[in-house]
Parts: structure tokens; C-alpha cells; sequence
């Protein structure tokens, strides 16, 4: 009975799963017809379900071949960042592979059969993708292999060092991530899909990626810390710590806690942007495609700020508040609304103490004023008593059955990408 219990305080999670489980996935997640797909072209989609948990779908859910050019986009930066996580890989190969990763798009035959990552079929059928991706219109190769070409010079850049000041942690997270938003927004303008201004405005698009990447970031310490992975600043870390494995010790845990604090208060700086960004686009499936990922991730912020578990375990949103966000997210009043309620949960958990408590409070002052300039907030939900009794007599009856949601459900709402 825990999941019964889970759910008695939060009634509006469980009406969506069991909305979402019965078919309400169809208007964000519509299922894509691959009976019209070359045999090449289905092997590709089938390399992204096997590799995202988190993209497939609404990939998927995509207008028009857009749809298609997002797809291999995915699959030739899976590739790549395959190639940069092997760490078998020795730099006097690494190197000049990430140099030239985007000259590969061009070579039939090329490939990698020495891998050992989990994501190794993307290299060891690669002359299959790079096919597909010929295959595409000249506007869609041209801005993939450009963005290839950036993105593989700068994962070589930062083989050999270490993220020191916070000038670099936003570098890092622009060759990571910001290039990724800034070549799907490329996309979209490509495709007529949206207006060319969300192609041509890259700071904005740079800040769609590096948002989401801090927030994987920040979440992920203990699971990078203890891969031997280091991704959080020098510049603000060492104001806590002498060694940045040094906040997973008991002792240090408030200090750990000051320390990722400033970093979430630094990620929340990219949210304004985020919502000039939504605001620009028109096609609906573009909307859910940008929107999902970001209402995720502020949900994520607002689960670690101040939040000790963060440096002992695993952090994650609930999968019924996941199922509500990705049903929500589907216009700009919604998101708004929805930034709104996370920043000021933050808000409500900002110690006094906390050194960077008055930066935070003026960032949270600057998201409130682009989600509700009115300053008036209307509750995204109303549920009446009756509603909420037939919700609670649905938990009693179905918990156990909800208890094994589909692997499809499942895996789409894990906040982030691996």
C-alpha cells in the first residue's frame, strides 16, 4: 500500500497516470507510423528507443520531416558523446576522432567497433545513420554536421581539463548543450516549422541547452563523484570544500548544501531566457518538444535546492508529477504557471543563512516578473471535494495495478538524459 499512500497527498498525480495510462499519452506523445520507413531509416528509430529515455517520444511526436532531422541529429551527437565517455579510448585517438567526427557523416563505410559504452551500436552501425543522414535536405546537413564539427572541438578542449571558473562551466555546458539547442532551433526554422528568429537568436537557444545540462549536473554529483566525473566549478565549490569529493562526507553536509544552492541559484539565471525562447513558437509539437524538457528540469531544481539528499542518493521528481507536467506543458500560460509554482517553491525553502540567499531572491523576483507580469497567480488546478473522494476511492482500487506503469511511460519521464 506505500504507492496508495504516495498518492493520498497528491490526487491529481494518480487521475493523470491513470488519464495518461488509457491514452492521454496520444496528444503529447502521438504514435508514429513506421510502416512508410525505409528499412534504414526504421533501424535508425530503433537505435533512438534503444538510446534515449528521455527524447524518444517526443522526438517521435515531431511534425513532418522535421521529425526525421531531429532523429539522426540525436543519433549522430549520441555517437559522438559515445566516443568522448570511452574512457578505453586512449586521447591520442580520442582526440583527432572528435576533430573529424563530423567529416564521418560523409564517409560511407566509416565506423567504430572498438567500444565497450552501452550506446556502441550507434558507432558499430554508423555507415547506417550517416546514410540516412545524406538522405536528408542539404538545410538539414548543413546545420548538423556544423553543429558536429563545434561540438566535437570542444569536447577535445575539455579532455584534458577540469571545469575551474564559472566562465568555463558555461562554456562547457555550451559545447555539451547549448550547441544541441542551438542546432534544434536551426532546425525548426529550417523546416518553416517556426519562424526564422528562433533559428537566428542562438543566445537564447544556447541557454534552452545549458539550462537543462546545469540542472543534470547539479542533480548528478553523487553519481559522477563517485565515476570519477567533475563537473561542478572550481570557482564555487572550492569556497565550500578543499576537495570537491569532500561535500559527500557527513560532516560537510551543510556546506554541500550552501555549495549546490549557488549553483542552482546560477542555472535559475537561464530561465527568463527559457521563457522568451517557448514564447516565440507556433508549431504545437515544437511547443511540447522544447517545453517537457524544461518544466522538468525546474521541477528537478526545486526537488535538490537545499536538499540534503542530493549528496547521499538519488533525486527525482515523482512519476505522477512527471505524467501532470508533460500533460500540462502544452501552452505558454501553462509554463508559466508552472515556473511560477517551482521558483516559488524554491522561494519557501531559502534559508537566511544561506550565503547566496539574497541572489536568489533576486532571480526569483526576475522569473515572477516574465511568468505573471499581472503578479497574480491562478492555481493550475481547482479539484472539488467529490472529485477528490472519486480520486481517492481510484487509488484504493487501482494502486496496485498502476504500480507497473509501462516501460514506455517509465522511461520517458526519467528527468534527464543519461
Amino acid at each position: 500500500m506505500e504507492l496508495f499512500k504516495k498518492w493520498l497527498g497528491h490526487p491529481e498525480e494518480l487521475y493523470n497516470l491513470v488519464k495518461f495510462k488509457m491514452g492521454g499519452y496520444k496528444t503529447v506523445m502521438p504514435k508514429m507510423d513506421q510502416d512508410s520507413l525505409s528499412d534504414s531509416l526504421r533501424r535508425c528509430y530503433q537505435y533512438l528507443n534503444q538510446t534515449s529515455r528521455s527524447f524518444a517520444a517526443v522526438i517521435q511526436a515531431l511534425d513532418g520531416e522535421l521529425r526525421h532531422a531531429v532523429c539522426i541529429f540525436y543519433l549522430v551527437l549520441r555517437a559522438l558523446d559515445t566516443i568522448e565517455d570511452d574512457m578505453t579510448i586512449n586521447l591520442e585517438t580520442k582526440v583527432p576522432m572528435l576533430h573529424n567526427f563530423h567529416s564521418y557523416l560523409y564517409q560511407p563505410d566509416w565506423k567504430y567497433m572498438d567500444s565497450n559504452e552501452k550506446d556502441k551500436q550507434v558507432l558499430e552501425d554508423f555507415p547506417t545513420i550517416s546514410l540516412e543522414f545524406r538522405n536528408l535536405a542539404k538545410i538539414y546537413r548543413d546545420v548538423i554536421a556544423d553543429i558536429c564539427h563545434k561540438m566535437g572541438l570542444g569536447m577535445a578542449e575539455f579532455l584534458e581539463k577540469k571545469v575551474d571558473s564559472e566562465k568555463e562551466w558555461d562554456q562547457y555546458c555550451h559545447y555539451v548543450a547549448g550547441l544541441v539547442g542551438i542546432g534544434l532551433s536551426q532546425l525548426f526554422s529550417a523546416s518553416k516549422l517556426e519562424d526564422p528568429i528562433v533559428g537566428q537568436d542562438t543566445e537564447l537557444a544556447n541557454s534552452l541547452g545549458v539550462f537543462l545540462q546545469k540542472v543534470n549536473i547539479i542533480r548528478d554529483y553523487l553519481e559522477d563523484e563517485l565515476e570519477g566525473r567533475e563537473f561542478w566549478p572550481k570557482e564555487v565549490w572550492s569556497k565550500y570544500a578543499k576537495k570537491l569529493s569532500d561535500l559527500t562526507k557527513p560532516e560537510n553536509i551543510d556546506k554541500a548544501v550552501q555549495c549546490m544552492n549557488e549553483l542552482i541559484t546560477n542555472a535559475l539565471h537561464h530561465v527568463p531566457d527559457v521563457l522568451t525562447y517557448l514564447s516565440r513558437l507556433k508549431n504545437q509539437s515544437v511547443f511540447n518538444f522544447c517545453a517537457i524538457p524544461q518544466v522538468m528540469a525546474i521541477a528537478t531544481l526545486a526537488a535538490c535546492y537545499n536538499n540534503q539528499q542530493v549528496f547521499r542518493g538519488v533525486v527525482k521528481i515523482r512519476k505522477g508529477q512527471a505524467v501532470t507536467l508533460m500533460m500540462d506543458a502544452t501552452n505558454m500560460q501553462a509554463v508559466k504557471a508552472i515556473m511560477y509554482q517551482y521558483v516559488e517553491e524554491i522561494h519557501q525553502k531559502i534559508p537566511s543563512t544561506d550565503p547566496s540567499s539574497s541572489k536568489i531572491q533576486q532571480i526569483i523576483a526576475s522569473v515572477r516578473s516574465v511568468s505573471l507580469p499581472s503578479g497574480a497567480l491562478v492555481s493550475r488546478t481547482h479539484y472539488s471535494p467529490i472529485y477528490l473522494s472519486c480520486v481517492m476511492l481510484l487509488a484504493a482500487l487501482s494502486w496496485q495495478y498502476l504500480s507497473t506503469v509501462s516501460k514506455a511511460t517509465e522511461e520517458y519521464v526519467h528527468t534527464g538524459e543519461n
